[in-house]
């Protein structure tokens, strides 16, 4: 399991939210996991690529389904794209376990599972760099999308998320994800 290590005393703010409403800070990391700083989250997507924690769940059904949220139209990145059940940044004195249940209640109402950790790696695009944290939920699992972020969500089966890919209908960081674990998720079964 992938953990985050928060110094002794309060990290510095690398970029602060300077006349704003206070937000929402996040953690700023080296590669090995280690807090170096802190920034506003309306920094983590805005080009600069500061590397910052998020967390992952893919939730398989016991018939290989996977289950994909498809995000709001609302959204900045990547809006009406299909994407894993759950996903969302861990905040600045969170633990990587505490962000993803806390993400699954409020993304899918899912808050009794057992997480099965997959893979930590780095994500990066032309606006983030972010390093992954992703788990697995095994269940028949009733899910519904419970707040704005989320449009609808569904199962797939294996085969609908492979004609999908290449086609804008699915986020590239999702494509990627499941080439590395797609695998590694049918083998829980």
């Amino acid at each position: 399991m992938s953990e985050i290590f928060y110094p002794v005393f309060i990290a510095p703010v690398l970029r602060g939210a300077a006349g704003k409403q206070r937000e929402e800070m996040l953690p700023v990391l080296d590669e090995n996991g280690i807090v170096k700083a802190q920034m506003a989250r309306s920094f983590a997507h805005d080009g600069s690529k500061p590397l910052h924690p998020v967390v992952h769940l893919q939730v398989i059904d016991r018939f290989g389904r996977i289950f994909l949220q498809k995000r709001a139209a609302a959204k900045k990145l990547l809006p009406g794209r299909w994407d894993t059940a759950v996903g969302g940044h861990v905040t600045y004195g969170e633990s990587v376990m505490e962000a993803l249940y806390r993400e699954a209640r409020e993304e899918i109402g899912l808050a009794e599972f057992n997480p099965i950790d997959l893979d930590t790696y780095i994500w990066e695009s032309e606006t983030e760099r972010e390093w992954v944290n992703v788990y697995a939920a095994v269940g028949n699992f009733d899910l519904h999308p419970v707040n704005d972020e989320v449009e609808e969500g569904r199962y797939w089966t294996p085969e609908e998320i492979l004609a999908a890919c290449g086609k804008g209908i699915l986020t590239p960081n999702f494509e990627q994800e499941y080439q590395r674990i797609g695998a590694a998720l049918q083998a829980l079964l």
